[in-house]
């Protein structure tokens, strides 16, 4: 099983948030819970391909 990093936070009585790696796709759940379960599922279709130009962040050494 893969780990991935994310942010989130509660905004009056939703959870918001999205993968580190993916900062520009937000998702929401009325739990936290809900919203890691949201949260996967974004995950899923933004590595399936189905998602046209998908945007992610990715560290560089440079020195």
């Amino acid at each position: 099983m893969k780990a991935m990093r994310y942010v989130y936070w509660q905004h009056d009585d939703m959870w918001l948030g999205y993968l580190e790696q993916f900062p520009d796709y937000w998702t929401q759940g009325e739990t936290l819970d809900e919203l890691q379960e949201n949260l996967k599922d974004l995950y899923q279709e933004l590595i399936s391909g189905n998602i046209p130009e998908v945007r992610r962040v990715a560290e560089l050494q440079v020195s």
